[in-house]
């Protein structure tokens, strides 16, 4: 029997449904997250081209999401399986309250570019342009571009009885032509579908003569030249969409390794091009005759279909064609020189060999650059000492990266070099297997990922057999092997030549690459072993202390926690009277401030300049604190699904440097959110102090500073 519940009334008892939850959605928080990343893009004292970047990334978060989380809802949907959400929604009444929430985004996205963006464009030198508004001139350029380039790459796919309904390309601009043939006495409608080529820049550019640039971009050439590719036929609409197919998938576990392993990822690249439409972004008064069509075809509702005006754009990401142009850099953020680690103050002056013998370095990027643990890859590449190095790989610089070089390069001197190359790394899958495949021909033993899992842990391992004995000189890090992002994103990495993180990393290195199954580490705590058990014992700790009159407290600073269990160990300690700080900067399930559930629990979120990317977790232990790094968020994923690790700093130094990580993470009120009980947040409020941007005051942290470093 059908509800008799309006749906307005139905989507009412959904988000109270969702409110009363004491865990908060895992998507409905990511949006959250996206709703911040939009917040960068209204400050008005950031330059226009930097308020474009931020609009453009949450485009492509937005596609993400819905290619990946959207999709994997899909999954359960189309399949007929049961999915519970944290609020205990079944998957249809939760997908209708998402979509809502998801049209709600769009519309500020496109509200946001249009009314507060767009006329600022010509005070700042360019404008994007409109064709039938050009002079005759431009037009007549515009046209000889179109005709000589995009022309020759244009393919009509025709879709009518005779034809089939083609593959159309994942988040491509694409084109849906209407057309009648005058010789029709049924006056028969038939639709062909262009793809907008991708390999050609969004805009083309127009220099002006008061020197400003006026770019048009390639869809309005093309609609406005489509006459040419259909000669003596009306047309009766143009329709400019976009779609986004489901590209969730889980490999199977293999046994061959070398052949089924990658074939069977291969194939599921290809699904992902394939995949069931979740979202089709269309421009404002489509043809409703196609627009039926394509419901039909796709098995698509008015909730998966989002409505473009005109004045907005269909895909944002496209303007970083303009955030980057050459003629506007100077406009850009530009971020400061890397400044020297405290712990290497000699960096440049001195042998990075000989400096690790006598002590730890913390590097934090990218406030520190990465440039020692490159040197040190490229060093040991060449060096003849070193007698082998091992690295697990999860993202690599996309073009010309110095650490596969490196490695090519000491495998042609004839060194052991293992590379785990974790080729189901989300969107990186084929260029990581390229890459691995180039390592292992020149000589690296590569193994493709480990089974079922995911290695997301970041470690690296120089052998050297020096003189006097043999050194193992080790990185451990929260970040990825990738010179490009270390720029801008915030990670923290060690190195080390402490034989009780050598001993720790080398056996973790043999469990990856072999059959070993050691009871436990020293300094290390891993997944999917342990890391959730040993976290939780951590919590708990906390809790007795607070319990028996000691002092306590929890302080975490990850990318995202969504793990009940250790999130119910949180709210059992905040009951115990524990203070309980987050720092999380994307999504968050824990629900802060509930009274009687988490009334210590306070939950932040920075977001900036730098993508904050570092995972600490910090643990009182009445004076005598526990400070871990490494790689690991709070996900199921993380502590079930993926081989991840954490390590305990032990030089007292070390330690206070990442205390004061995060005491400048709670301190900072100009980048900083503070999440309120209903999963929204609120900018952090100066509150008459003074601006504390901690994007800023990392490059000026000195050992005084962190001398009295003391949390809770």
């Amino acid at each position: 029997m059908e509800s008799e519940v309006a749906p307005s009334q139905e989507l009412d008892l959904v988000a109270k449904q969702i409110y009363e939850s004491n865990y908060i959605s895992r998507d409905l928080s990511w949006l959250q997250f996206n709703y911040r990343v939009l917040d960068q893009s209204k400050h008005i004292d950031r330059s226009i081209f930097d308020r474009l970047k931020f609009l453009s990334i949450t485009s492509s978060n937005l596609d993400e999401f819905c290619t990946i989380r959207l999709g994997s809802l899909y999954n359960y949907l189309d399949f007929g399986k049961e999915r519970y959400d944290y609020s205990s929604l079944r998957e249809e009444p939760f997908r209708l309250y998402l979509m809502q929430e998801l049209h709600k985004f769009v519309a500020e996205q496109c509200d946001h570019f249009t009314k507060k963006l767009k006329p600022l464009f010509e005070r700042n030198n360019f404008r994007i342009a409109e064709y039938p508004l050009l002079d005759a001139d431009d037009k007549a350029r515009v046209d000889l571009y179109f005709h000589r380039t995009i022309y020759p790459m244009l393919t009509p796919m025709l879709f009518d009885n005779y034809h089939t309904f083609p593959v159309l390309k994942n988040n491509r601009l694409l084109f849906g032509v209407v057309t009648k043939a005058p010789q029709d006495h049924q006056n028969q409608l038939r639709v062909s579908f262009i793809q907008v080529p991708s390999n050609i820049p969004r805009f083309y550019e127009i220099l002006n003569k008061d020197n400003s640039i006026s770019f048009i971009s390639v869809e309005d050439i093309i609609r406005h030249n489509v006459h040419n590719l259909f000669r003596n036929i009306e047309i009766a609409s143009v329709n400019l969409f976009r779609i986004n197919r489901n590209g969730d998938f889980t490999l199977e576990e293999s046994e061959d390794i070398e052949t089924n392993f990658l074939e069977e990822l291969k194939r599921k690249l290809q699904t992902r091009r394939t995949g069931r439409v979740v979202r089709l972004d269309i421009e404002e008064n489509p043809d409703p005759w196609m627009m039926r069509l394509l419901k039909i075809q796709w098995d698509l509702d008015d909730q998966n279909i989002f409505v473009i005006p005109k004045s907005a754009l269909i895909d944002f990401s496209g303007i970083n064609q303009i955030v980057n142009h050459a003629e506007f850099k100077s406009k850009r953020f530009q971020p400061r020189a890397p400044v020297k680690p405290l712990s290497f103050p000699e960096q440049g002056t001195r042998d990075l060999f000989e400096v690790l013998k006598e002590r730890d370095i913390l590097l934090q990027h990218p406030y520190n650059s990465m440039e020692p643990v490159l040197e040190l890859l490229e060093k040991a590449a060449d060096d003849p000492y070193v007698l082998s190095i091992k690295i697990t790989i999860y993202r690599l610089a996309p073009k010309d990266s110095r650490v596969s070089a490196a490695l090519l390069k000491a495998a042609e001197n004839g060194k052991h070099v293992s590379v785990l190359f974790e080729v189901k790394a989300r969107f990186d899958e084929e260029n990581n297997l390229r890459e691995a495949q180039r390592l292992q021909k020149a000589g690296c033993f590569v193994i493709y990922g480990v089974s079922s899992l995911k290695t997301h842990t970041k470690l690296l391992l120089i052998v050297r057999n020096e003189p006097d004995r043999v050194y193992r000189y080790v990185h451990l890090s929260s970040g990825n092997y990738n010179e490009t992002t270390s720029r801008f994103y915030t990670d923290i990495g060690l190195l080390s030549t402490n034989e009780t993180y050598a001993h720790d990393v080398s056996e973790f290195f043999n469990v990856i690459t072999g059959h070993s199954h050691p009871t436990s580490y020293i300094n290390l705590i891993t997944s999917p072993s342990d890391m959730r058990n040993q976290l939780i014992k951590l919590v708990r700790t906390e809790a007795e202390n607070s319990r028996i009159g000691l002092s306590s407290g929890v302080i975490i600073k990850l990318n995202s926690i969504q793990d009940k269990e250790l999130i119910d160990a949180l709210y059992e300690a905040s009951q115990a009277g524990v203070v309980v700080k987050l720092i999380v900067r994307g999504i968050c399930c824990v629900r802060p401030g509930r009274k009687g559930l988490s009334d210590n629990i306070e939950v932040i979120s920075v977001v900036g300049e730098f993508l904050e990317h570092s995972r600490a977790y910090y643990f009182h232990n009445n004076g005598n604190p526990k400070v871990y790094i490494g790689s690991a968020d709070a996900m199921v994923r993380s502590f079930d699904r993926r081989i991840e690790s954490l390590f305990l700093l032990e030089q007292e130094m070390l330690k206070k440097q990442a205390m004061n990580i995060l005491r400048y993470n709670m301190r900072d009120n100009v980048n900083s959110y503070t999440m309120q009980e209903d999963g929204s947040y609120r900018i952090k409020e100066l509150n008459g102090e003074e601006p504390f941007n901690m994007h800023k005051e990392f490059y000026n942290v000195t050992r005084e500073i962190i001398q009295d470093v003391k949390l809770l």
